[in-house]
């Protein structure tokens, strides 16, 4: 959000829909019940947090950075911290690094809820090297005076050919905060989210595809599904393709993620619904950005508000493909170069309350993931966290059963309506399954009672 400154699977039926009986339905529905019950984290239907508000992950350590190198404590990849910084600060933290394997940190800083900002208050994040050597920088602003939270990164990237930031060592994660007259003095809190991407097995072509559909095809047109965005990145809402339906309250800021896997394209359009109250223009009433599975920062949109609806869309962007990153680091291509969950991050701007009030306001977002999946690049071993670039079995069995409702293969009713909740929520927590074999078992019963 704001400017960017940068270097598996279950099928359906063919021919019909699979109809459930009345005791199917019966356990469907406890399944839906216990599927609303799992922690935030875990579920589509996670409540999203309070305007001004972000969940932080519930396991981030704390971390206290640095105001030198040499007291800068180390951060593990596949490990998130939590830390603060002060006005005006710089901070550093530690990375201990192989030869080989890609390195990437994103850095996300929340204003507390009072906080004032300016469109330029900026929050800077660099890679360096000992020897001062930058291996990446970036900077993310707010572009409006809506406090929300802003997200930037740094990479290490190991690739051969004379980078000064190839080897093994000691590297530094430099956290620069850069604020404007009129910002509230207080502390930013930060979440500090490190990985690692392993070599590959063989190296290929260096160079970024440049032949791809930049087409933007017809967005989703099905009946909106609700779906509460997430009050973070670890606790996103998981959608795939179809249109979904949400309220965010002015300063409020919603997380959904979109399993994309290796050749599939992300199409997103986001529209504010039109308001009963009159009110004046509104700039950067809402935001929608784009990130990647290392929560690196892809593309944004943003939406103009005058009480009329209001649609817009992230710019075509290519199939998911390792080479991608060879494209400019500024380009959003380079963004697109790996599979797994990619962040859609939507902020309301609080500037709406005076101008509408409080709402809640109407967001639809229109999804499209097309293509079919391949087999993506053989890495020579496993990211940490595990699976961070993958597409897991459950995310894509959402992913199709949402393409089967898209495509309107026929059949109606609360039974087919709770077994696509249920879809879509994923099945595999252990009280899902108990609730459905318990309630099915005492059907069954009394059933084989009455007969």
């Amino acid at each position: 959000m704001g400017l960017r400154t940068t270097w598996g699977r279950a099928r359906a039926w063919p021919g019909r829909r699979l109809r459930p009986s009345r005791y199917a339905r019966v356990a469907v529905v406890a399944a839906v019940l216990c599927a609303a019950a799992v922690p935030a984290g875990g579920t589509a239907l996670a409540a999203g947090a309070s305007p001004g508000s972000y969940e932080f992950d519930e396991d981030a350590r704390p971390v206290e950075g640095a105001t030198g190198t040499t007291e800068a404590e180390r951060l593990d990849v596949a490990t998130t911290y939590r830390s603060s910084l002060p006005q005006g600060g710089k901070l550093f933290y530690r990375l201990e690094l192989d030869a080989t394997s890609n390195v990437y940190v994103s850095v996300t800083a929340v204003p507390r809820a009072d906080a004032t900002v300016t469109p330029t208050d900026s929050l800077k994040v660099s890679v360096q090297n000992a020897n001062s050597r930058s291996c990446s920088y970036d900077t993310a602003t707010f572009g409006s005076r809506s406090p929300h939270p802003i997200v930037a990164w740094g990479e290490r990237e190991a690739a051969p050919g004379g980078s000064s930031c190839e080897g093994a060592g000691t590297y530094y994660v430099v956290v620069e905060r850069v604020d404007r007259s009129g910002s509230t003095p207080g502390a930013w809190d930060l979440e500090l989210a490190p990985v690692s991407e392993p070599r590959l097995r063989q190296t290929g072509s260096t160079e970024a595809p440049e032949d791809w559909n930049s087409a933007s095809p017809t967005p989703p047109l099905s009946e909106a599904e609700q779906r509460e965005g997430g009050g973070g990145f670890s606790r996103a809402t998981t959608i795939g393709q179809g249109v979904w339906r949400d309220h965010p309250r002015p300063g409020q800021t919603l997380f959904y993620k979109v399993p994309v896997d290796w050749g599939q394209q992300l199409y997103a359009t986001a529209e504010l619904g039109s308001s009963s109250s009159d009110g004046s223009l509104v700039a950067s009433a809402l935001d929608m950005s784009l990130y990647n599975p290392v929560r690196a920062h892809i593309d944004d949109v943003s939406l103009h508000y005058n009480g009329s609806q209001k649609s817009e869309s992230l710019d075509p962007l290519p199939p998911v493909a390792y080479d991608n990153r060879y494209a400019n680091r500024s380009d959003p291509v380079s963004g697109m170069r790996f599979a797994g969950s990619y962040y859609l991050v939507v902020h309301l701007a609080e500037q709406m309350a005076e101008e509408f009030g409080d709402g809640p306001f109407g967001l639809t977002l229109r999804i499209r993931v097309s293509g079919t999946a391949d087999a993506g690049p053989r890495y020579a071993g496993k990211a940490e966290p595990p699976n961070l670039f993958d597409v897991t079995a459950q995310e894509q069995t959402a992913q199709e059963q949402e393409a089967v409702i898209e495509g309107g293969s026929g059949g109606s009713g609360s039974g087919d309506a709770a077994m696509t909740v249920v879809a879509v929520s994923g099945i595999g927590a252990g009280t899902v399954l108990v609730a459905v074999l318990g309630v099915w078992t005492v059907m069954a019963r009394r059933r084989a009672r009455a007969w």
